[in-house]
């Protein structure tokens, strides 16, 4: 940061990214001229006997060496230079720039050069004898150098950025956010599979608008973004230990115990439910889902389960969206152990803003349930960006209520399939004993709570069981509604549940603050990044990141006066922060919705005669507790953050909790 710019324009790579990339272009460059320094010693000497072109067979040789040794030359400085200086000092990299604008242009007499070498080394200009494969080799080297000028030009396509040509002056500019957007249409409109979807125009509109307000005027390239996750992991972390030095750090207070924890709550609220919705949950997901939990024996699973030529059929079930065989189908079956006489329906459709679904007769638990899948496909995630808030109108709602548009628009067309092939009303003529019961995870679980609002008029019982569900789904007021009928089940440090515009916003504010207090080169925080993946963070890696700093007090969305040097900050780039600080797309502030449940994993205690090796061998214990949509209101980087989303770690920590159950102790009344 901020980006290199060449040839008048900007590229997705800064002055200091250019270290691991020129060390791996110098290793191939010298195992190049290794090659080619073998073949001229072994085989120099026979070009003398070539009948015909044996002096362009030396040319070639020679004028290739020279060039390697020019761009090792070259490469060799600029990743010297690269090196220098922190993230943000970037005059000490300020002959990068040049030096880079020479190295590329070297690319042009190199691809000539080749040229020419392919010209005469496969055309009719040589001719020598075969005796010690001369020619052969020779052709070989200039395939191979074929290869690497190949190899550089996929670089230059990877760093390339059609942003470039803007000016970062005027941010505020309504031509320049227009020219921004228009520019991610673009790049949208490549995904011609979506060009035909219902809702394909309207949402990348809004997509383009988000990512257009969030990266517009931040000059952060993707390794910014990289470097700068691993500085506030640091970040967080020292300030956990030194408000823990302070004894200023607030413990929430978890429980292992069901009975505690449930002792206020309706019946429907227990663990033993939940797991089994999670369960459903993880069905929907279907025979991609199969394929990954088994990964060896999962076809064996699909295929017991399969419809062959079902199309065939006369009696067809109440599938739309899967194959002629019904795989999707298979892999709900084979995942919840359902029989397709419980399936009523199941549209698998994946469409932009049209999620697939299933509704399922549960005579375990008496209940006709609607299970929504969560993401799993580039359309999904699209919706899950077109995350903007709008008006959510039902009936039931204040007026002014706000939600997720992406997931307004999915929940309305879930509806519409549901009362199109009046799917819930022949299921309660069929079973007038059952209730309604939602469930869904991640984007399945914030579009059940929306589909939840729009039902409860009918079915003013019915209740939802959300897991992972995203944090920018309703206004405040509408969360709080959601307490009496929905169950949020989260595990650890679960991202998706911090997720959304404003927490974004405010992680993108955080990057650049700790990106510009940094004190070490960008590679060398990448390369300790890779270190704190396998070891974890040392102790004396979080005093020496900013060793002039006891904490960065730095609240969310907001940015320091002075740098960790103590020197103020130039007039430019305190317009510039205050600009990125106070532009903000999200204009009401959504949280995540239902009575949330949290679950963390605890680290098991060292009793005494048990080495420190054993006691990590024992498993670890869960506890939960109950908490409040505004605890997940910011985003935090912690190791797990992807893990815990994934909906088998919530079945494994419910299963746990389950189990843990029986071991505690039993107390009764006197």
């Amino acid at each position: 940061m901020p980006a290199i710019k060449l040839f008048g324009r900007k590229w997705l790579a800064a002055t200091d990214d250019l270290v691991y990339p020129g060390l791996f272009e110098i290793f191939i460059r010298t195992v190049w001229l290794t090659l080619i320094g073998i073949a001229c010693v072994r085989y120099y000497q026979y070009t003398w006997s070539c009948q015909l072109g044996g002096e362009l067979v030396r040319v070639y040789l020679i004028g290739q060496v020279a060039l390697l040794i020019t761009s090792l030359l070259f490469m060799l400085i600029i990743v010297r230079q690269s090196a220098k200086g922190s993230i943000m000092e970037t005059r000490a990299r300020k002959c990068v720039e040049p030096l880079l604008t020479v190295k590329i242009l070297l690319l042009l007499p190199e691809i000539s050069w080749n040229v020419l070498g392919s010209l005469w080394m496969f055309g009719p200009k040589v001719e020598c004898g075969y005796d010690h494969y001369t020619i052969t080799v020779v052709q070989a080297l200039v395939l191979f150098d074929w290869i690497l000028i190949g190899l550089t030009v996929f670089g230059l396509a990877l760093i390339f950025d059609p942003l470039g040509s803007l000016d970062d002056k005027n941010l505020e500019s309504l031509a320049e956010h227009s020219k921004v957007s228009s520019i991610w249409l673009r790049r949208f409109k490549f995904l011609w599979w979506m060009r035909k979807d219902e809702s394909a125009n309207e949402t990348f509109q809004h997509v383009a608008g988000l990512l257009t307000s969030l990266f517009r005027g931040t000059d952060l390239v993707p390794s910014d973004v990289v470097a700068g996750c691993i500085l506030l992991r640091i970040r967080q972390k020292r300030e956990t230990h030194d408000l823990r030095r302070l004894n200023l750090l607030h413990h929430p207070v978890y429980t292992m115990d069901e009975s505690v924890i449930f002792s206020d709550t309706p019946s429907w609220m227990s663990l033993e439910n939940a797991l089994h919705y999670i369960k459903l949950s993880i069905a929907c997901y279907g025979w991609l889902f199969v394929l990954y939990k088994h990964m060896c024996t999962g076809y064996f699973h699909i295929m017991q389960n399969l419809t062959c030529c079902a199309c065939f059929r006369r009696k067809r079930l109440a599938i739309h969206g899967d194959n002629c065989c019904y795989c999707y189908l298979a892999g709900v079956k084979s995942l919840s152990g359902l029989s397709v006489d419980d399936i009523l329906f199941a549209s698998f459709k994946n469409h932009l803003c049209e999620i697939p679904f299933c509704v399922i007769v549960d005579h375990k638990t008496n209940n006709i349930v609607i299970v929504i899948r969560g993401s799993l496909s580039l359309r999904d995630i699209l919706t899950d960006i077109a995350a903007d808030s709008d008006v959510f109108e039902c009936e039931g709602l204040p007026p002014g209520s706000m939600a997720h548009r992406g997931m307004i628009t999915g929940a309305k067309v879930i509806l519409r399939q549901l009362d199109e092939h009046k799917i819930l009303e022949r299921a309660f003529s069929t079973f007038p004993q059952f209730n309604l019961v939602i469930t869904g995870h991640s984007l399945g679980a914030g579009l059940g709570i929306l589909l939840a609002f729009l039902l409860r008029p009918r079915y003013p019982t019915l209740k939802v069981y959300a897991f992972s569900t995203p944090a920018g789904l309703l206004s405040r007021e509408v969360a709080t509604l959601t307490e009496e009928f929905v169950l949020t089940i989260g595990v650890g440090d679960d991202f998706v549940m911090r997720l959304g515009v404003d927490s974004t916003e405010n992680l993108r504010t955080s990057l650049l603050m700790t990106l510009h207090a940094c004190q070490l080169p960008k590679y060398r925080v990448v390369l300790n990044g890779l270190g704190y993946i396998l070891f974890g963070i040392p102790e004396k890696d979080l005093s020496k990141t900013w060793p002039t700093c006891n904490i960065i007090a730095t609240s969310s969305g907001q940015s320091p006066l002075l740098d960790e040097r103590g020197t103020t900050r130039s007039e430019e780039e305190n317009k510039y922060e205050e600009d990125i600080t106070k532009r903000r797309f999200s204009k009401v502030k959504l949280y995540t919705g239902g009575r949330i449940l949290h679950i963390i994993k605890t680290k098991p205690e060292k009793s005494e005669g048990t080495s420190e090796v054993q006691s990590n061998k024992k498993e670890k214990k869960y506890e939960m507790r109950w908490a409040k949509p505004e605890e997940f209101t910011e985003l935090i980087v912690m190791p797990r953050m992807l893990l815990d989303h994934l909906p088998e770690s919530i079945e494994r920590a419910l299963t746990s909790l389950m189990e843990q159950q029986s071991d505690l102790p039993v107390y009764f009344d006197p």
